[in-house]
């Protein structure tokens, strides 16, 4: 699945005032895209344990000098997705990938409950958290676990922007 980039209105060579566009996250478009992709993916919902400070922080006097992908070890547990909806125990340590989109990086919580797709990469997972929310939903409401175990059973499954 390619990361969501979509709607992304970025200029590298602008100064602080360029702004960040990008579309609502949806986790039904997110369940499509995994879905589409040759990549293996799950959902999980869970706690998130991570070292906040390892997070990347704009310099915006150094802006350009943004790493476009920071790797940090993380703990998600909670339960993933399968047939009979957020039921399997999922306890596992994960690669979280925050991503930046220029100046822009995505910020996780810890502490905090996330619906997170996450992308088997050799013989674990990574959790991306990017700037624009897609892939890792913070404090998800039932309405989007339901949502999700919905695509996953089959059931309609249309992103926002097209109901």
């Amino acid at each position: 699945m390619r990361l969501l980039v979509v709607g992304l209105a970025l200029t590298l060579s602008g100064g602080p005032a360029d702004a960040l566009s990008c579309i609502r996250p949806d986790a039904a478009r997110d369940f499509q895209q995994a879905v589409a992709s040759e990549d293996i993916w799950i959902v999980v919902n869970g706690v998130l344990r991570v070292d906040e400070t390892l997070l990347p922080r704009t310099d915006w006097q150094r802006q350009q000098d943004m790493p476009p992908q920071t790797d940090i070890p993380a703990r998600l547990t909670g339960k993933s997705l399968g047939p009979g909806g957020f039921t399997r125990d999922f306890d596992r340590a994960v690669t979280l990938r925050a991503l930046c989109f220029g100046p822009w990086c995505g910020a996780v919580a810890d502490g905090t409950e996330y619906l997170a797709f996450l992308k088997r990469e050799g013989t674990g997972y990574v959790m991306f958290a990017d700037p624009c929310g897609g892939n890792s939903h913070r404090e998800p409401t039932d309405d989007l676990r339901r949502t999700v175990a919905h695509c996953f059973q089959g059931k309609p499954c249309t992103p926002a922007e097209r109901r």
